[in-house]
């Protein structure tokens, strides 16, 4: 709030003793690891929606019994394809190398999930680029980064959700669809040679399995949508993902859900 970003209302939790800052927050709200690492290894989950107070404090408690804090942060509302993403990479002295926004089409699990189809969102660059860029400069980010936004239907206006730090994130590969690479634009940028791209409005959609679809409209005619693992001319990744890592049998089952 010291900066005037439109960010949810939160709290941080980091011991079972801070549980009580959770009566500060209307509800529905989310809950978040406040280190992603914590989700990878498998410790906490990615986010969880919690509808009352008492809810909120049971799974706080949950969390809070593994290493790491929380973050609690009041419910965007509006439906999965209301999120945005602006992806960056910002060199020593604010030297932006690539930028890029785009839009969630399909989330896995709804409403908490991570991406699993993605499209560009020329349309907003001009409302949600200068914010991230003027949070990253306010912040003394340097790298790659990104910050997730939501349009809040009841409010009418973009909130910032989740920042990413030091990482590129799940649905990077729709910028470089779309004519922006980011890791080659940071490679470059940090040799000292020319940054050069070509962000063009590319008909391309990114999925993250080929069971991820995208809800019905989205997609206009002719659209390709790429998986995140397979290329007929680099199939290795696919059939490590989909043979070895996750057994088809597991996708399917994730198919049938998500339809559920």
């Amino acid at each position: 709030m010291q900066h005037r970003f439109p960010v949810p209302r939160t709290a941080t939790l980091e011991s079972e003793s801070d549980i009580e800052l959770l009566e500060q927050l209307t509800f529905p709200c989310v809950l978040k690891p406040d280190d992603k690492r914590s989700v990878l290894n498998g410790d906490k989950d990615r986010a969880v929606r919690v509808n009352s107070l008492a809810d909120a404090r049971q799974r706080a408690r949950q969390m809070l019994r593994t290493p790491g804090g929380i973050i609690a942060q009041e419910w965007v509302e509006g439906p999965d394809s209301n999120i945005y993403f602006t992806l960056f990479y910002r060199g020593l002295g604010g030297y932006v190398a690539g930028i890029f926004t785009g839009q969630k089409i399909a989330c896995y699990p709804r409403d908490v999930g991570s991406t699993a189809v993605c499209i560009a969102a020329p349309h907003l660059r001009d409302t949600l680029e200068p914010l991230t860029l003027a949070f990253a400069e306010r912040a003394g980010f340097d790298g790659m980064g990104s910050m997730e936004f939501k349009w809040d239907d009841n409010r009418k206006a973009f909130f910032m959700i989740e920042p990413t730090v030091g990482r590129t994130d799940w649905q990077e590969e729709i910028a470089t669809l779309c004519g922006v690479n980011l890791p080659a634009a940071a490679y470059l940028h940090e040799l000292g040679l020319p940054v050069r791209h070509e962000q063009r409005p590319t008909a391309a959609a990114w999925r993250a399995t080929f069971v991820d679809r995208p809800p019905p409209g989205f997609l206009k005619a002719g659209t390709k949508l790429v998986d995140g693992y397979f290329r007929w001319d680099d199939p290795l990744p696919a059939l490590k993902f989909y043979c070895l890592d996750h057994p088809l049998r597991r996708i399917l089952r994730r198919w049938n859900r998500s339809r559920s």
